[in-house]
């Protein structure tokens, strides 16, 4: 099978990036002063506190990887690693392995962040950009281009490409049959971490990322790439992964989808 990469950032604002861009937050600030005065100046200008992408620094990485060796769901390095070995680390992944990327919001939010972060930080990914230039294969199909399916952003798709009937990842899980969830959302990322919550973080891009891929197992099934019985086997492979961890947020989430609806 062609391996498969569900991936999502979680991300906090990019305080040192700030501070360069606007020297009136000087080095007496402290990290934390520059962000708050950036998001009240960001909700005075434009009634929201959500940054620029180019101002959102990478914190986590959440994957999931399935190939013939199984399912594994992981947050990429420790919670104290440089964002720019995060980085590295998820091209060095597309390097080795050229999986299927799949996502939600991919196109509109994770890969512009990712692409903006590797260039402010020089990270290589030559296989991730390559658009027929080293493969010829990949000048018809390759992980740029909005149509192709080296990356399939799975809310883009299912709208049709129409921003307009976008629908959150949260609610089609949860209207599927699982989980979605637990917890917390993106709005409450950066107030977690500068709390010292990093865990809580990093186990909620994991779920994140489970949801999106039995999302897409779902839609493998819509669209006749599995049978009822591959269908039903990959949702019972993703069970049978998580029961056998001892995290504790995998059992809350398994608490949640045995749930009856």
């Amino acid at each position: 099978m062609i391996p498969a990469l569900v991936f999502d950032l979680e991300t906090i604002p990019d305080a040192a990036g700030l501070r360069r861009l606007n020297p009136q937050w000087g080095p007496d600030m402290a990290d934390a002063e520059v962000i708050e005065a950036a998001l009240a100046a960001r909700r005075e200008s434009h009634g929201t506190d959500f940054l620029p992408l180019h101002l959102h620094k990478v914190a986590v990485i959440g994957c999931v990887f399935r190939d013939d060796h199984g399912f594994r769901v992981k947050t990429l390095g420790k919670a104290d690693d440089p964002e720019a070995a995060l980085l590295a680390g998820f091209f060095k992944t597309i390097e080795r392995y050229t999986p299927r990327l799949i996502s939600w919001n991919g196109s509109g939010f994770d890969l512009p962040v990712l692409h903006y972060r590797s260039l402010i930080h020089g990270v290589q990914a030559a296989r991730y950009w390559d658009m027929g230039e080293d493969d010829r294969d990949f000048k018809y199909n390759n992980y740029i281009s909005r149509y192709h399916n080296r990356h399939i952003d799975l809310m883009d798709l299912l709208a049709k490409y129409n921003g307009r009937a976008n629908a959150p990842l949260d609610d089609l899980a949860k209207l599927c049959g699982f989980p979605g969830k637990l917890g917390m959302d993106g709005s409450q990322v950066w107030r977690a971490w500068s709390d010292g919550r990093a865990d809580e973080v990093r186990a909620y891009c994991e779920t994140d990322v489970v949801n999106t891929w039995l999302v897409y197992c779902r839609f493998r099934f819509l669209k006749g790439e599995l049978d009822r019985a591959a269908y039903d086997a990959e949702v019972q492979l993703v069970r049978d992964t998580l029961q056998a961890s001892a995290d504790g947020h995998w059992r809350e989430y398994l608490a949640a989808w045995n749930e009856p609806a």
